[in-house]
Parts: C-alpha cells; structure tokens; sequence
C-alpha cells in the first residue's frame, strides 16, 4: 500500500507524510487521519471529518496546560518526515471513524428496572425514584432484599492504565470528580447489600467508608496482599441485617508457586433481621479475579479457593446450605469454561488450554494444557472446592483413636482418590442477567473502554431448585435457595458509545453497577 512500510503502533500504523499524500489524494483526507477516542503517540491531534477538510485551520491542536494555536496549520506544512498516525480500523475502510467510538454528546445513560416477579417479567422506568412491583412487596412469609456489585475503578489502577481511558475528557478522570458521582449512585440505588471491588485503601478510610456508614451501611474490607492498594468491599443496611462472621480469602500462597498472586475474596454471613426465629441466614461473597486472560489455571484454583470458603461458611447443621449470593469481577465472560463451572456445578477441563479458560484470551498464545490436577494436593481443596481437612476432622471425630500420622494419611489418600479432570461444586447458582438481549442476541456489555466492551460482572445467586409432586397434574413449586424479583438492565456497547463510554460524565467508572432483588421464602 506504502512506497516504505508502515510502522506498527500497537493495532494502528504510521507512515511518512509523503505517502499518505500519494495513497489519500483522492480520497476524503480525513478518513486516513487517526479518529478520535484512541491515543496517538504522533504530537498533533485526533481529527474526524466531522470537524476536518483540506481547507479547515483548527484553532488548538494540543490539550495542555500551555494552549498551542495553529492557526495557520495545513497540510503542506508538514515537513516530508513528518508521520501521520493511521488506525487499523480506518486503513480497512473508506468510510469515516468507526460509528461505535465515535464522539458524541454527552448525556444520561438510561437503565430499566426489570421485574422477574412470577416469571412476569414488567419494565418500568427506574431514574427519579424506586419502582415497586406490587406482586413483591414484603409480607410476614418472606424477607425482601436488594444486593448491588459494583467495580468501582481504582483511582491508582486508572492512572497506571491511562492507556484505556484516551478516550476521555481529562476532568472526568480526577477522584474528586468522580467519588461523587459513584456515592451518588449509590444513593439512588439504595441497595441494602453493596458488593465493591477495587476499593482503594487510602479512599476507603478517609471517604468511602465514611460516606457509606453515613447512609446506615456496615463496612468490611478486605486489601489485596500485594503491592496494589485496592481490594474489595461488603458493606450492608444494619436495618436489614446484623453481622455472624467475617472470612476474608487469601488468593497468594507464598508455599503454592502456582498462586503468586495478590488477588483475594471476602465472604459474610448475614442474619435478616426479622422477627421469624426459624430465618435462613444469606451467605454474601465478593471477589475479584486475576485479570491476566492467559492463566485460566490461576483463575480457576482461585475460584475453588473462595468456594471453598462459601462452603465452609455456608454449611448448615443439617448438612445443607444457607442461600448464597456471590458477586465481583471474574474477569471472564459468558459461556467461558470458568463461567459454565459456576452455573452448571461441573467442568471436564482435560485437554483444556489455560488461555481459553476466561474467554478473554484471543490470540495463539496460552496454549498450554492445564495440569491434572490443577493444583497441588498441599493446597488443601478438593476437587469438589471444599477443604480436604473438614473431611479429615470428620473422620477424626468418628474415630477418637485417629493418630497425627494416620490424619497426615488420610490426607493423601482423599487427595489421591480425587485426582480427576473434573472439578465440581455444591451450590445451585444461577446469574441474574441472561448476557444477550432476547430480542436482538446483541451481548450485555458490564464494562467498556478504549480497548473493549464486554461481560466480566457478574451477579451469582442460590436459585429455587423445582420440584413436581409425584401425582399426576400437581403443580410443579419451587423449593429452596432464593427467588429473583428484579434486576437493573444492561446496555450494548453502541449505548455506551452514545455517552462517550466509560468512564463519562455521569457514570465515573469503566464497569456498569449491577443491581438485583431477591426473595427469601421463611
């Protein structure tokens, strides 16, 4: 295409001006100039046709503190080694920038409240206050609640990654911008459960727990063990429910080699605060994955980690479990192995490659299949996600005669017993959202930047198991776990392009919130 090649800048291009003048003369200039909403690494601005033609001047061409004017700028006053900055997208097309990352005005994202009350589901407009369905409202059999999951964005990971947020007006970045704007929502949610991930450490202390224990919330924290100082949050109504026990989860293992990282979870038995006596408490965790697409192996054995831990929280004295809800950033999308594991209770990972694990990873690269097992017996997890030593100390208390050597033992034999390439866990989980909307199979979008808009949010919760008498025509009823009443619908990643993506104005992190209703039968 190029008398000399071009240089590759990440997926975009540059070539010497000279070319760009031989291969654009009679085409549209700016349809080869770089379009607004990504970085360029050339020291002249993002253009558009929108605002561009051979003989438009532009009176700034820089955003800094010293405002540059060019007024007298044209395109043959570049000199013939200057370097225009191409997008890959652009070089594919004659048309203009791509309609999706297109600058547009900025306004109000609109969200529906969604009522999967009696398997009806109603839409009505949720901004200004809080729509009740009355089919939900609470009665003397049943306890009401509203959980919330959020991925707040770190002010520190922002900066670190400033990279994502190009396409950004430079005020909207600043924390003290955009704390207000995140309490704000929260205000107007009014969920009596939150859920926060990357809760910056300095920030929790000195504004988000006090903000938050202001609106009558309890706060727990748990801080990555790492060098990076955010972790997550749970914090919840005390009018709705009082505290029974705290377990935060630890992801790095210094003994694990496998486990090097700093990721963690934080889990919560809360008791409703109702007058029944017989109330089921609600186990509520809360974590944030590994990011990196390529170790689906890490990610996987963080999961059994923290499901373990839900296990061992939510064991009940009868055998069962306590309803469960688990929330945060998966990093992992839709249909993934590591996705259809929570929902379906089971994964066959043999011949599984690690860097397929999350769905996120696109490229060659992670191949490499995932060991059998997946982590070392010394780690203490099943391959059913619960602690080897609770089933130890089961056999300890049937055997009062149980040795330190014969505990040791029976360790390795369960362990040994259990290799297998597949991995299952107790819980009937489902996800408040259906990830694609029915009308269009256009995908939900949790989070969105310059880089990408995807699923990684999720909402997990005990759902109702049915069950049909046996005689025959009996109504088929549901039993157990929770029931969803509503949740706050999602967007495409057209929608939030519509507003300047994410962050924007009004929504100050590049993930969504997600809201949802549940009901507990007594």
């Amino acid at each position: 295409m190029f008398p000399h090649h071009p240089k590759s800048v990440g997926r975009d291009w540059t070539t010497p001006w000279e070319n760009l003048q031989k291969c654009c003369w009679n085409r549209h200039f700016s349809s080869c100039m770089r379009w607004p909403g990504h970085y360029s690494r050339v020291p002249y601005p993002y253009l558009s046709s929108r605002h561009f033609s051979l003989k438009w001047r532009p009176p700034c061409l820089f955003e800094s503190r010293t405002q540059y004017q060019y007024y007298n700028w044209r395109p043959d006053h570049l000199t013939q080694t200057s370097w225009i900055h191409l997008s890959s997208s652009i070089m594919n097309s004659e048309g203009d920038e791509p309609s999706s990352k297109r600058r547009r005005h900025q306004g109000t994202i609109k969200r529906n409240w969604e009522y999967i009350c009696n398997r009806n589901k109603e839409k009505s407009d949720i901004l200004g206050d809080k729509n009740v369905d009355p089919k939900c409202e609470d009665s003397e059999n049943k306890f009401d609640f509203s959980v919330m999951s959020y991925n707040i964005l770190s002010q520190d990971l922002l900066e670190d990654n400033s990279h994502l947020y190009r396409h950004c007006r430079r005020p909207v970045l600043h924390w003290s911008f955009r704390f207000p704007n995140i309490l704000k929502e929260i205000k107007h949610f009014d969920a009596d459960v939150l859920c926060l991930q990357e809760v910056q450490e300095d920030h929790y202390g000195t504004e988000i727990r006090p903000s938050l224990e202001s609106l009558g919330y309890h706060c727990e924290y748990k801080m990555r063990t790492g060098r990076k100082p955010d972790g997550c949050a749970i914090c919840f109504k005390h009018s709705k429910f009082s505290l029974l026990s705290v377990n935060p989860v630890e992801f790095y293992r210094p003994d694990i080699p496998l486990l090097d990282r700093d990721n963690i979870g934080l889990v919560l038995l809360l008791q409703p605060k109702i007058p029944c006596a017989s109330t089921s408490s609600i186990c509520v965790a809360n974590t944030h994955l590994l990011y990196n697409p390529r170790r689906g192996d890490i990610k996987l054995t963080q999961l059994a980690m923290l499901l373990a831990e839900i296990s061992s929280v939510a064991h009940q004295k009868d055998g069962s479990f306590c309803p469960v809800v688990m929330c945060g950033d998966f990093n992992s999308v839709p249909g993934s192995p590591l996705y259809s594991f929570i929902k379906e209770g089971k994964l066959n990972y043999e011949g599984l490659a690690i860097g397929k694990v999350s769905g996120q990873e696109q490229s060659s690269r992670g191949q490499r299949i995932l060991s059998m097992p997946i982590w070392p017996p010394n780690l203490g997890i099943s391959q059913s996600c619960v602690y080897e030593v609770q089933q130890v100390s089961k056999v300890e208390k049937t055997d009062g005669d149980v040795t330190q050597a014969q505990l040791g033992e029976t360790d390795v034999l369960v362990t040994a017993e259990k290799v297998s390439s597949h991995l299952q866990h107790h819980f009937s989980l489902s996800s408040v959202y259906s990830h694609y909307f029915p009308d269009t199979g256009i995908p939900e979008v949790t989070t969105c930047h310059s880089r990408s808009a995807i699923t990684v949010d999720y909402i997990f919760y005990s759902s109702e198991k049915e069950v049909t008498a046996e005689q025959p025509g009996a109504e088929t009823s549901l039993i157990g776990g929770l029931k969803l009443l509503g949740r706050l619908s999602l967007l495409t990643e057209q929608d939030l392009w519509t507003v300047n993506g994410l962050p924007n104005e009004n929504n100050s992190s590049d993930h969504l919130p997600l809201l949802a209703k549940f009901r507990l039968e007594l």
